[in-house]
């Protein structure tokens, strides 16, 4: 018996890359088609055997069958006997044509439909699926409406317009599930921290009772065609019991682990990231300080074409622009030896690869009588159509920037853990007046700290030495990574990092913080190219771009 499941398995695994080989990328990414390798399938189904009792007779259900991956892995992790049924969705007769074919005499039903208009049937008692991910933006706003109704009946989550494909599979299954059956989901981890994740945390702490969470090493990409970071979500059809705590578990394989950590359910129900597990500490209830209460945070400015609007000096001289109307920028990280940046008098990074921005509020007209040459040059942009894009139609003039002061201190956006330092994010002491794009995190300091760094010359060094000393994992633990690896701090992200070694730097600290009582964002000039940033005539606006 054996020996046929292996010929079975060997077959399904070859006409999967067959069947995968005839679609584009394009094609598999719009439908969510990303197949389970084989290893996992069966790590999947071997920790599913831990879950069930020795004697219950296993139904099982996989609304998003492909060609079988789990069914097969089932065959093999279960004997015969134990399964009563096996049932699985597929929605495209590409792959369910010939899988059914395939599976045809071993007791698999397979119905090609798409699961969501499906009537449940609650009697499963083992539910596995790598369900489509297929994004929000793919669903047509009719389908969306359809599909967050029936959720909602099917498990009480009010799913947002911004859910994938992946979180309603979730919500409709369980209407199929018998009382006290299993689910195991193997979905993309990014619902821990996202806002629409919300709703499927929230399903997961008061629903069902959630029994584990288990988090693959982004650097080990479980789908080589699929980049995304993965998860193992496993629950039982129950409310959950008082005190109960989660298993977090982290890297290796399903049933051993490197990391694990249990979490109480309570604690989750506050915990705004869960990604945050099961490397990070549980929060005291007690508030702490946070980055927040020291620094404003703000994403370094989007230009809308680098290529145009960041220019080094000989570019600038080669056509004949007006210097005053540039103002330095740092360079990309990878540009930066050190994590200091030294200036000369004139506020210039002293850096081998010194990059300006393009960036001023005179109108065109005026433009045109003072500065020939710009004038030129922004006309050429227009010729290639630079100011119809997006950032540039949503600003005025278009080719003014948003306002970013220089910042003393900045933080780098995206990392790896495994970079030659080990620290996925660099904080950067800015002593020049230059402005970072969009690669950095711009960090303001708050009001108060403002003070104390103006009575004491040498405090923002001693700041910045312990912003290094924060350590990756907390740093990791409050951001978000992608698959191969790919870390990213958003600015509201970096702002909720535990900051208690701050608070004993400056222990007489005040938080009135707001972006207004900053004064830093809005239509102030900047000293460092004040010429070129004459207030517009009445009725001018200065928009900036969102995000």
């Amino acid at each position: 018996m054996g020996q046929m499941i292996d010929t079975l398995e060997k077959q399904r695994f070859a006409l999967q890359a067959k069947l995968d080989a005839k679609k584009t990328q394009v094609e598999r990414n719009r439908l969510g088609q990303f197949a389970t390798p084989t290893p996992l399938a069966v790590d999947i189904l071997k920790y599913a055997s831990t879950l069930l009792s020795e004697d219950e007779r296993v139904r099982f259900l996989d609304p998003a069958i492909g060609t079988g991956a789990f069914y097969s892995a089932l065959q093999r992790v279960f004997p015969k006997q134990r399964i009563a049924e096996a049932l699985g969705f597929e929605v495209d007769p590409h792959y369910e044509e010939p899988a059914s074919q395939l599976w045809a005499q071993s007791g698999l039903v397979m119905k090609l439909a798409d699961f969501t208009h499906e009537e449940p049937s609650p009697r499963f008692n083992l539910v596995i699926c790598n369900p489509p991910y297929v994004r929000h933006h793919h669903l047509r706003n009719g389908e969306k409406a359809r599909l967050q109704f029936r959720s909602y009946n099917a498990s009480g989550m009010r799913l947002s317009g911004l859910a994938g494909l992946y979180c309603h599979f979730l919500g409709l299954s369980h209407a199929w599930m018998a009382d006290g059956g299993v689910a195991g989901w193997l979905i993309p981890s990014e619902f821990m921290d996202v806002n629409y994740g919300q709703a499927v945390k929230r399903f997961l702490l008061d629903k069902v009772t959630l029994l584990q969470i288990h988090r693959f090493d982004p650097s080990d990409v479980q789908f080589a065609d699929a980049l995304v970071s993965s998860a193992v979500v496993w629950f039982r059809k129950s409310l959950p019991p008082k005190d109960h705590a989660v298993a977090f578990t982290f890297g290796g394989t399903l049933l051993a682990p490197k990391l694990s950590r249990n979490v109480p359910a309570k604690a989750l129900a506050h915990e705004r990231k869960w990604t945050r597990f099961p490397t990070a500490d549980i929060r005291s209830n007690g508030t702490i300080s946070t980055l927040s209460d020291f620094f404003q945070i703000k994403r370094g400015l989007a230009t809308g074409d680098n290529d145009y609007f960041i220019l080094d000096a000989e570019a600038i001289a080669s056509h004949q622009l007006p210097k005053e109307a540039f103002r330095p920028i740092l360079p990309s990280p990878r540009y930066l030896p050190g994590n200091e940046i030294l200036a000369d008098e004139n506020g210039l990074p002293l850096l081998e690869r010194q990059l300006f921005l393009l960036d001023t509020r005179l109108p065109e007209d005026e433009i045109k009588e003072r500065f020939p040459a710009l004038f030129a040059y922004l006309q050429d942009g227009k010729s290639r159509d630079i100011h119809e894009r997006y950032l540039c139609q949503h600003r005025a003039p278009w080719y003014a920037q948003e306002n970013r002061p220089p910042a003393s201190i900045v933080c780098t956006y995206l990392g790896r853990r495994d970079s030659k330092s080990g620290r996925p994010f660099r904080f950067i002491l800015n002593n020049s007046k230059a402005t970072v794009a969009n690669v950095y995190l711009a960090m303001y300091p708050t009001p108060s700290l403002a003070r104390a760094i103006k009575g004491d010359s040498t405090l923002i060094r001693k700041v910045w030495e312990v912003l290094n000393q924060i350590t990756p994992d907390q740093l990791l633990g409050e951001g978000r990574v992608y698959g191969g690896g790919l870390h990213k701090l958003e600015p509201g992200e970096l702002a909720n990092v535990d900051a208690r070694a701050l608070s004993q730097l400056i222990p007489d600290f005040t938080v009135p913080a707001t972006s207004e009582q900053l004064g830093l964002f809005g239509d102030t000039e900047l000293p460092a190219n004040k010429a070129m940033h004459r207030t517009r005539t009445s009725g001018a606006s200065h928009a900036r771009p969102g995000r």
